[in-house]
């Protein structure tokens, strides 16, 4: 038998290879040679190509919510440990919860990006959205002159990872302890509503808003001539902040101050049938511990005339400002009184 001497030359550089393989043939011994030519390529951006699919529906404002905030779950703005966790999206999802509301985003955030970290916001809505759960990003605007507000949010409306995206993008509107006029506040929040909608299209938007109790009644210099009307052909879902744990005589009534704030919203806005999702609170004490926010807590009696008042109102949906002060017990009353008055919404699988 002949030898057989193999002679390889290897070149190789990664993602980056072009070969020629060239075979000589000698007489009395066989000799192949493998030359293999390559061009370096100094530098390759990795690319994960996924279908991205945003919701933008009505959809994630009905029924059952639960709020999260940065003081709640923000590595940046913790004061202790987390009080809500990304894996809490589970027990949310046992509990009937639909939409997942998460602050993402705050002025001068400390993350140094227009968004909160991105990791925080990745972990809250891959979890969410494992276990059935929409996510609606929400942003507490405070009306600088510099874009800052309208760069935030459409940041928010961009973010993407995975494929996932967020279901749904709301204002929060209640900034007031600035040195404006309530005029010039006002035309800032009108300029960048509008800005929203014009590069946002049809995106859904919700506007989280001071109770018009509040601003009409108990403390008409909050905001005076709060331009509900310029707003009402902007935001597609009205999410009045209807906390009564604070409030005394009738306004510490859920059911008289949710009804109240719900009929004067839509008085303001000209439109008997705006869609409204309503936030009580602040949170429901129900004999467990639950972290402390700094103000009276409603009461698990509470419950029975704020689910009514949605009801009867014909709410789109209803939620408890915030998850981590909802007690246990309170959490799967709400979530037992929900699918009684969103039959369609809760149909059992």
């Amino acid at each position: 038998m002949k030898n057989l001497k193999l002679k390889i030359v290897f070149s190789i550089v990664f993602l980056g290879i072009s070969a020629i393989v060239v075979f000589i043939v000698a007489s009395d011994e066989e000799v192949v040679t493998l030359s293999v030519s390559s061009k370096p390529v100094e530098f390759i951006e990795p690319v994960i190509k996924t279908n991205v699919y945003a919701k933008n529906s009505i959809s994630s404002y009905r029924g059952l919510g639960a709020w999260v905030d940065s003081f709640d779950a923000d590595p940046n703005y913790l004061r202790g440990s987390s009080t809500v966790l990304p894996s809490d999206a589970l027990e949310m999802s046992e509990n009937r919860i639909r939409t997942l509301f998460l602050q993402s985003s705050r002025s001068q955030d400390r993350s140094n990006q227009l968004i909160s970290d991105p990791w925080y916001l990745t972990e809250f809505l891959l979890n969410a959205h494992a276990n059935g759960l929409d996510v609606v990003a929400w942003y507490l605007p405070k009306w600088s002159d510099n874009g800052e507000d309208l760069e935030r949010l459409l940041a928010l409306a961009d973010f993407e990872v995975l494929g996932h995206k967020f279901d749904g993008l709301a204002v929060d509107i209640e900034w007031n302890r600035d040195d404006l006029e309530y005029q010039e506040r006002s035309s800032r929040l009108v300029e960048l509503s509008k800005g929203l909608r014009e590069n946002l299209e049809d995106r859904v938007l919700g506007a989280i808003v001071m109770p018009p109790v509040v601003t009409d009644v108990i403390n008409p210099n909050f905001w005076p001539e709060f331009p509900w009307v310029e707003l009402a052909d902007v935001y597609d879902v009205w999410l009045p902040m209807n906390y009564w744990s604070f409030r005394t005589e009738e306004h510490a009534d859920s059911n008289y101050y949710n009804s109240e704030n719900i009929k004067l919203l839509r008085n303001n806005l000209k439109d008997q049938d705006a869609l409204v999702h309503a936030i009580g609170g602040v949170g429901i004490a129900d004999g467990n511990a639950l972290p402390d926010p700094g103000e009276p807590l409603a009461t698990i009696d509470d419950l029975d005339g704020f689910v009514f008042s949605v009801a009867a109102t014909k709410a789109i949906g209803g939620s408890i400002y915030d998850w981590a002060t909802t007690g246990p017990v309170a959490r799967n009353e709400l979530a037992e009184n929900f699918k009684l008055i969103y039959p369609d919404l809760y149909k059992e699988k």
